[in-house]
């Protein structure tokens, strides 16, 4: 046989020369190269059967496109594809790969349709000629896609067509790289230098494009500058609107499309929105081919991962793996992913093969994954992004008999190509429990032994040495050495544990003072329980010492003040007694309401439901010479005997100043200059009325304190805010007056803050809740005060003052 002859091995084509490469020159077989060629010959023929397998692949993939379009079975779409391709002059799988080019094309052009159907529908018949604008802004932009050999091109064709005309100053297509990072794909409307220092942008790095990224939705920013978020081209229009929407198909994003306004940017309708949407799914399409690598000659043309190279590193993991592929729906989203490979390592849960595993759709082997944990949304995320994902101590369910049995694993998902690899390591409880003790003992400050009595053998732990100040070298110390090393008043209290527990026999423990070797005195407690063999007998006893030398200073210095809070306590609640009786005696919980013809008045107080919180909230209801009717309110700021004593001074005062005849406004400016000499910088808020029984009205101002509420018919709303400066906050001060007409049926509430304040809510939303409260009108007037005092949801615990009156015919 000539050099140049071939051998035919198992269907493939070999060179003769591999084939007598088995011989060395001396005549004997050559293991070697045996051995080599048959690593060839098995290499190519796994070649040749992936090139056969991918053109099948793409024929009945073709075949299916001829079954939906000529709506015909496979036997006679796999026909016409023959014939079609005879016709041609082509081969079959050539003829295939044209059928699934058009059916792209068609994609696109049915993403214009359903945004030109959308967009139309939105217009209304009002509006044709914007629909057809868009429409013809929109196909222009598909024909440049369509045409255009890069991403370069795309990124033109689209600022030229489709977004110049809405305003759009700049456009940007950014590559979303396996590793998360974000690569410039093409851009229009920014310099060459400005790209170029934005050609990469690493992962984990917050911009525009990564916002809009993670989201997994379109995200608009009116004004770039607003935001402080770095973005290409920020410094030739920082108060611009920007705009990123994630380009993805079939449930996997390939990158994002930033489009950049010169001007702030509001939220546009919703036809500008799909518009913005179907452009980036335009763009989808091209960088689902688009090498991030590509543009940079140094680093050479970036080759994806292999499967078969994938499958090879999976099973040289000494974790369980799995290689899972994406599972596309009819529709071209993502519906599943279908188990390619399973390593060696791995076990299945309910005991089944591996072989059983290998091939099948994961939703369909473990549906919990998608029921009981984020293992599945983790997995289709980073599928989409190709953002890594690591996890600690996840909790994985697997259905084992219709029984959900949980494991905790340390998890790691990452995508290789179009491939995702999920990895986990399930947690070793027997290790896990050990480190758990060993830090629990170390924290705790405790150690550990076991001394065998008819042995004489002593085990400690590590920290069991550390307490003793011993090295570990050291012999250990029995049991009934323990008094030579504790102090001498000690001893008492170790002789009675070591009788308990070895003559009794029953578990012991005591406390005594441990004195080191160092010098070093330690309290230390000290547990132990006697271990008996089957005959009763004591051979082994087993306990823990631990440190207690903090508890114990900690307990010296809690008896040395002990004493002194007691008496510091009997202050404090003699200062509170007091402050509770003084607050009782000036307002008292009942009160006896004024006879003033055409008006019914009630008012309410309800102390703090603790003592120590005893407030200086006020009222008064006073009928005055003038047969006017004073109403007041008020709060003086804190608690305690300083507030209450500030609340008779502030309610006396007023009572004195309002016989002098003046309005309400300047009562308050008396009172606050009374409120700003009082010791102790005391503050307080206070609304201030005069009824007026004959006209029916009523003037009133506010000290910084919530207006008063009108009730009238099954209507509630506060009066209108005047203008009136805290109590004591400046030495002078004038106050707005309002007057306000009642009518017969009116209610009229005051309050203090008490009544709604809440720690998690606002003073807005609080008082939209009594605004609710108050609209139902009891028949009488006690009923509804009442009413509002049981409904009330503050949470401050702090006292309520409630005044109310009702016009009468």
């Amino acid at each position: 046989m000539d050099g140049g002859a071939a051998v035919t091995v198992s269907g493939s084509a070999v060179p003769a020369a591999d084939a007598t490469a088995g011989t060395a020159g001396s005549g004997e077989p050559n293991p070697v190269g045996r051995l080599t060629a048959t690593v060839e010959r098995l290499r190519r023929e796994v070649r040749a059967a992936q090139a056969e397998a991918d053109g099948r692949a793409l024929i009945e993939l073709a075949k299916g496109i001829l079954v939906e379009r000529l709506r015909c079975g496979p036997a006679q779409a796999a026909r016409q594809l023959a014939e079609l391709a005879g016709q041609a002059g082509v081969t079959p799988l050539e003829f295939a790969v044209d059928v699934i080019n058009q059916a792209a094309r068609d994609r696109l052009s049915e993403v214009t349709a359903a945004f030109l159907a959308a967009t139309a529908a939105d217009s209304g018949a009002g509006e044709p000629a914007d629909v057809r604008t868009s429409a013809v802004r929109l196909r222009e932009a598909e024909s440049g896609v369509l045409a255009a050999h890069d991403t370069q091109a795309v990124a033109d064709s689209l600022l030229e067509h489709a977004l110049t005309p809405l305003g759009a100053r700049a456009v940007a297509i950014w590559a979303l790289g396996s590793d998360g990072s974000l690569a410039l794909a093409g851009t229009a409307g920014f310099s060459a230098a400005e790209a170029g220092r934005w050609r990469h942008v690493p992962p984990g790095v917050t911009t525009v494009a990564r916002r809009g990224l993670a989201e997994r939705a379109h995200h608009w920013i009116r004004s770039l500058a607003e935001t402080g978020m770095p973005s290409i081209g920020q410094h030739d229009h920082p108060e611009g609107g920007r705009v990123a929407v994630p380009a993805g198909t079939g449930g996997r994003i390939h990158g994002v499309l930033e489009i950049a306004w010169p001007t702030p940017l509001d939220h546009p309708p919703p036809p500008v929105v799909r518009q913005i949407e179907a452009l980036a799914e335009l763009c989808a399409h091209t960088l689902e081919a688009y090498d991030p690598h590509a543009a940079d000659a140094a680093e050479g043309p970036c080759v994806l991962p292999d499967v078969t190279e994938l499958m090879d590193l999976v099973d040289g993991l000494h974790d369980p793996a799995l290689v899972l592929v994406p599972v596309l729906d009819a529709d071209g989203e993502l519906a599943d992913f279908r188990i390619h490979h399973v390593n060696g390592r791995f076990l299945d849960p309910a005991g089944r093969p591996r072989s059983v595993v290998n091939g099948a759709l994961l939703l369909e082997t473990y549906p919990m994954t998608a029921g009981h944990s984020e293992l599945f949304e983790r997995i289709e995320r980073v599928h989409a992004t190709g953002e890594p994902y690591r996890a600690r101590r996840m909790r994985l369910t697997a259905l084992v008999g219709d029984v959900p049995l949980a494991a905790v694993a340390d998890i790691s998902i990452s995508r290789h190509g179009s491939c995702v690899l999920l990895v986990w390591r399930i947690e070793d409880e027997t290790a896990r429990l050990a480190s758990l003790l060993q830090h629990a003992q170390r924290l705790g400050r405790i150690g550990g032994f076991e001394e065998n009595l008819l042995t004489g053998r002593i085990t400690w732990n590590g920290q069991l040495y550390q307490l003793y100040g011993r090295p570990a070298t050291a012999t250990p110390v029995a049991l009934e050495e323990l008094p030579a090393h504790a102090h001498p008043d000690d001893a008492v209290a170790i002789g009675r544990f070591l009788r308990t527990l070895l003559h009794h026999r029953r578990a012991a423990s005591t406390a005594f003072r441990l004195q080191r070797p160092d010098g070093v005195t330690r309290h230390i407690r000290v547990v132990a329980e006697p271990v008996l063999d089957s005959e009763g007998e004591l051979y082994v006893v087993r306990g823990a010492y631990q440190d207690i030398s903090a508890h114990h200073w900690t307990e010296v210095a809690l008896a040395a003040t002990r004493d002194q809070l007691a008496h510091t306590e009997q202050q404090a609640s003699e200062r509170n007694r007091l402050a509770l009786q003084l607050q009782h005696a000036i307002m008292p919980p009942t009160h006896t309401p004024l006879a003033v013809p055409g008006l019914d008045l009630a008012v309410r107080y309800r102390p703090a439901e603790t003592q120590h919180l005893i407030g200086g909230d006020w009222y008064d209801a006073v009928l005055l010479p003038s047969r006017l009717v004073l109403l007041c309110v008020g709060d003086v700021a804190g608690h305690g005997i300083d507030a209450a004593t500030s609340m008779v001074v502030l309610r006396n005062a007023l009572r004195g100043l309002a016989v002098t005849g003046a309005g309400p406004g300047q009562l308050l400016s008396w009172l606050n200059m009374v409120t700003h000499r009082l010791a102790g910088s005391v503050t307080a808020t206070a609304v201030c009325g005069l009824y007026d029984p004959d006209r029916r009205t009523l003037r009133w101002a506010r000290a910084g304190h919530l207006p008063p509420v009108l009730v009238r018919g099954a209507a509630a709303e506060p009066l209108p805010l005047v203008q009136g400066l805290l109590l004591g906050a400046l030495p002078e001060a004038s106050y707005q007056e309002h007057e306000v007409q009642l009518a017969v049926g009116d209610t009229l509430l005051m309050y203090t803050d008490g009544l709604i304040e809440r720690r998690d809510r606002s003073v807005e939303e609080s008082l939209a809740q009594l605004l609710k409260v108050a609209r139902t009108v009891p028949p009488a007037l006690d009923q509804q005060v009442d009413r509002l005092l049981v409904h009330s949801r503050s949470d401050t615990d702090d006292d309520t003052c409630v005044v109310g009156i009702r016009v009468t015919p």
